[in-house]
């Protein structure tokens, strides 16, 4: 398949730089992205939550894993790895930590085991980025960006990589409709000059790996719905910059999910709308 044909040239208009993070939060709540990434100083958050200390575990212990040389990428060395990175943050006591370190150990020597892991990666936490628009023959609307968990190299071709630690094993629609992966896949073509199509989403917990294939026509319905989001975006934040009123122009989307945001110390709204979630109660089984 022919890679996209996006025109990737410099338009002479300021473009605006988005990641699939800075995205995903100014949709799920504006409120929280003004928080996150416009005030300063940043409001007062919660502390941390055990769900995200041990996916960041796991990412650092994988990562430190495949800088390794292959002949030393064992199933006992990603648990020591493990070992290395882990953290306590969020969990309910020593007890419940200790549990958890114990079953991430099993996940990543499991995770060796089962999967061949002695290609080295051509992108660890890789950052690539990528002026783009969706549209063919057009100059770039928006600067796409972020960070990979992983980008492998098979035959010839780029597959985009993320680990996943949550409570649910993905599936091959997740993974087909998952933006952040058509992003990374769009900006490390453009980055490493090599076709993406390919992504996919390996589930820690279960064991499983959810992959689906793009074609040219899917990721340009990624990077548009992305480009709608984007110019929302933006023009909140120019508004706001000429004195227009924040929370009217960043109004918190109220939901379950106000139980664990961040943000909920500095939002009344928030608290309000669900009582205040446990620091590990969004832990995979």
């Amino acid at each position: 398949m022919e890679q996209l044909g996006f025109e990737f040239a410099v338009a002479p208009k300021r473009l605006t730089k988005v990641s699939p993070a800075r995205l995903a939060t100014f949709a799920d709540c504006p409120r929280r992205y003004r928080m996150s990434y416009l005030d300063r100083p940043t409001p007062t958050r919660t502390g941390p939550w055990a769900h995200s200390t041990l996916g960041a575990v796991v990412h650092n212990a994988l990562r430190a894993l495949f800088e390794l040389p292959p002949e030393r990428r064992t199933p006992v060395r990603a648990a020591a790895l493990l070992s290395e990175q882990w953290q306590d943050g969020g969990f309910a006591d020593a007890a419940q930590a200790a549990a958890y370190r114990e079953r991430a150990k099993a996940w990543v020597m499991e995770y060796v085991e089962h999967n061949d892991v002695s290609d080295t990666p051509v992108g660890l936490e890789r950052w690539v980025s990528a002026p783009v628009n969706p549209e063919p023959g057009k100059p770039a609307s928006m600067i796409i960006e972020g960070r990979a968990d992983r980008i492998d190299e098979r035959d010839g071709e780029l597959v985009v990589v993320d680990y996943k630690t949550g409570r649910r094993a993905p599936d091959e629609y997740e993974a087909r409709a998952s933006q952040a992966l058509a992003m990374y896949a769009v900006a490390s073509a453009r980055t490493l000059r090599r076709p993406c199509n390919r992504v996919e989403l390996h589930h820690l917990p279960t064991g499983t790996i959810a992959a689906a294939e793009h074609t040219d026509a899917s990721l340009r319905r990624h990077l548009a719905r992305a480009e709608e989001t984007a110019e929302d975006l933006r023009a909140a934040t120019d508004s706001l910059a000429d004195g227009g009123d924040a929370r009217e122009l960043f109004p918190a989307q109220v939901g379950p999910r106000c139980a664990w945001c961040d943000f909920r110390p500095s939002c009344p709204e928030g608290q309000q709308a669900a009582p205040a979630a446990k620091s590990w109660e969004l832990l995979a089984p």
